[in-house]
């Protein structure tokens, strides 16, 4: 699934950079320069008897049999190959020594592709020849920090890429990277192994933490180069195009991190829709969206539902505990699942919890960044979900919010609806919460929809609950009740949205009933604009981008429509056709907007908010009635009262 605006790096020009990148491997001496030098650290002794050669040689002359004990000296394969103190290399070893020779040679190509696009191989040529102009030599240094910046990046996106598959679950804190140098790649690519090598001696001890240091390794230096690359000159020749290396499918864009295009497995236990009890809207909304995904077309790498509207980016579901949202989760994903394996589309999801909250300054912003970077990458079907965000994420200004937090809203804050998002349509973010009126205002409100998770509210929802839950293995007869026939959706779904034709909330219902009094039934623009005005009198949080989050929600209504079931069960009717022919077909089905679906949307927004707000209230005025309560029993025990 390429893309036509990417160039493929030729496979037998970055074979030919095999012996280079093995010699690199092998052993070299450096000493550092912006980096602190550790005290060296011995290898591992063989037993004995066995050879302390390594089983690769290298064919540069002076390389092979650099001694390890010398200051300066980086012999990266007996390193890798005696971490555990083995006698023979473990397949852990093989793979990340295999990686990074692969990663070195697609950095040495891509460093000789830079240089030919930029002009710096010819300034090399006539350095060498010493017919360099004086009035050249300033341009030719900013080239060669390009090309040195260059190849970095794609050793650490090529490094990171190629090990992902590889990855554990927990990540090792090994610091920054340091030694990024730039007078020219070869010196650049020895200053980033002598500190590759540094981190492996300091806190490589087996298989696990020699995978996982490396990718530590990676990650940090694809980072640093790309704060670095934001004020050098001359990049432009790397930067202004794309590139893919065809044998792995790694994608070279700029400094942007590479992500692994196919999605692993997903270990969740997936409920399917009947299994949902309540949440009907919610369940709808959710529904709907699974099938819109999966609409994306990966060659124009673009969601028809983008175009025409309607597509949901980001959404919030907030309820009380125990009502479901976990369940939603596992449904929507299920569904997802079961397209993206009927269409034979790479699926990824992942969660940003609890646990991606760092002590480390900076890391939480990173796991941040990794996760929505993993999410949105264009080449999969993408699905991540932020539970107990009121948790996660912290508001601004709270002090009693973390630094980790405060990092994560803003790195979310920024990739939902920042300077430079793109919306493809190939991914969403669901964010959950019991407490959504804890969440900092401005992240909420880029949620573009929200689904209220109340879970059963009915007789008839709670007989269907129980007797979904309880199973078939009972003797109980079902009584006087028609099992499962109030989660018919259409029919829930068409009385949940007739409940907001009038608002829920008493303080927005005031403002309801005084519109229209004055004005009548609100069936031009110019009425609607009326009262959305009084809303935003009353509730100065009502802003415009909540009126932006209203228009996305009549969007989606609009797109509310039943696409055939037989356009999922098999790619050829929908999920294979070309993009144009997709657009036609879903914008054949498209309804026509109404007043009374926009009267809606409004009310279901403004209670939201106004739900939020109270909320808060209460529970602010709560903790200062108990901080006064305390206070007044302090001071009367102080005062020798009994």
């Amino acid at each position: 699934m390429d893309t036509r605006d990417e160039m493929e790096l030729p496979e037998p020009k970055i074979r030919a950079q095999y012996p280079q990148a093995l010699a690199l491997l092998t052993g070299f001496d450096h000493a550092p320069r912006l980096a602190a030098a550790a005290a060296p650290a011995a290898l591992p002794e063989r037993s004995p008897g066995v050879p302390r050669a390594s089983r690769f040689r290298s064919t540069t002359p002076g390389l092979a049999g650099l001694p390890a004990q010398r200051p300066g000296a980086v012999r990266l394969i007996e390193r890798i190959e005696r971490t555990g103190g083995d006698d023979l290399p473990s397949a852990a070893a093989a793979t990340v020594l295999r990686v990074l020779r692969r990663a070195l040679a697609i950095a040495l190509a891509m460093g000789d592709e830079t240089a030919a696009r930029s002009g710096a191989a010819e300034l090399k040529r006539a350095n060498l020849e010493n017919r360099l102009p004086a009035e050249r030599r300033s341009a030719f240094a900013d080239l060669l920090a390009a090309e040195s910046l260059a190849v970095l990046s794609v050793l650490a996106n090529a490094t990171a890429f190629l090990l992902a598959e590889h990855a554990a679950a927990e990540a090792p804190d090994i610091g920054g990277v340091d030694e990024i140098l730039t007078d020219a790649p070869h010196v650049a690519l020895q200053g980033a192994l002598w500190e590759l090598d540094a981190k492996l001696a300091a806190h490589a001890a087996d298989d696990a933490t020699l995978v996982a240091v490396t990718l530590a390794w990676a990650e940090a230096l694809a980072a640093a180069v790309a704060a670095r690359a934001e004020a050098a000159p001359a990049t432009a020749a790397f930067t202004g195009a794309r590139w893919r290396v065809a044998a792995d499918d790694l994608p070279i864009a700029g400094f942007a991190p590479a992500t692994r295009a196919r999605g692993k497995p997903v270990q969740m236990a997936f409920k399917r829709p009947e299994e949902v009890v309540g949440n009907a809207i919610a369940k709808h909304q959710a529904m709907r969206l699974a099938r819109m995904l999966v609409a994306y077309d990966f060659d124009r790498r673009m969601n028809p539902f983008v175009e025409l509207g309607g597509f949901i980016f980001t959404f919030l579901g907030d309820g009380r505990p125990g009502t479901g949202k976990t369940t939603l989760i596992q449904m929507m994903a299920g569904l997802v699942n079961d397209y993206c394996s009927v269409a034979g589309y790479p699926f990824r999801y992942q969660n940003l919890g609890i646990d991606n909250v760092d002590s480390y300054q900076g890391k939480s912003g990173q796991n941040a960044r990794a996760f929505v970077d993993a999410v949105i990458d264009p080449a999969v079907i993408g699905f991540g979900t932020i539970d107990d965000i009121d948790q996660v994420a912290g508001r601004r200004g709270d002090r009693q919010s973390s630094s980790g937090q405060q990092e994560i809203t803003a790195v979310l804050m920024d990739a939902f609806a920042g300077a430079g998002t793109v919306v493809r349509g190939n991914a969403t973010f669901g964010m959950f919460s019991n407490h959504a009126e804890s969440i900092d205002e401005a992240l909420r409100q880029r949620a573009g929809a929200r689904f209220l998770i109340d879970g059963p509210r009915t007789q008839a929802d709670y007989i269907d609950i129980f007797a979904l839950l309880l199973g078939k293995h009972h003797a109980i007869p079902v009584g006087d009740h028609d099992l499962m026939r109030a989660q018919q959706i259409k029919a829930a779904v068409r009385q949940g949205y007739a409940g907001h034709d009038r608002p829920t909330d008493a303080a927005l219902a005031a403002i309801w009933d005084e519109v229209s009094a004055r004005l009548g039934p609100m069936d031009t623009l110019a009425d609607i604009g009326a009262y959305l005005h009084a809303i935003a009198q009353a509730e100065p949080r009502f802003t415009g981008r909540a009126v932006k989050n209203i228009t996305d929600a009549i969007k989606t209504r609009a797109m509310d429509f039943d696409m055939p079931d037989e356009w999922f069960e098999t790619p050829e009717p929908f999920l294979h056709q070309p993009y144009a022919r997709k657009l036609d077909m879903i914008a054949a089905l498209r309804q026509p907007i109404t007043p009374a679906m926009v009267v809606q949307e409004i009310n279901r927004y403004a209670d939201s908010e106004w739900r939020y707000a109270e909320t808060a209230d209460e529970r602010a005025i709560d903790e200062a009635v108990r901080g006064m309560e305390r206070m007044a029993e302090a001071q009367r025990r102080f005062g020798g009262g009994a």
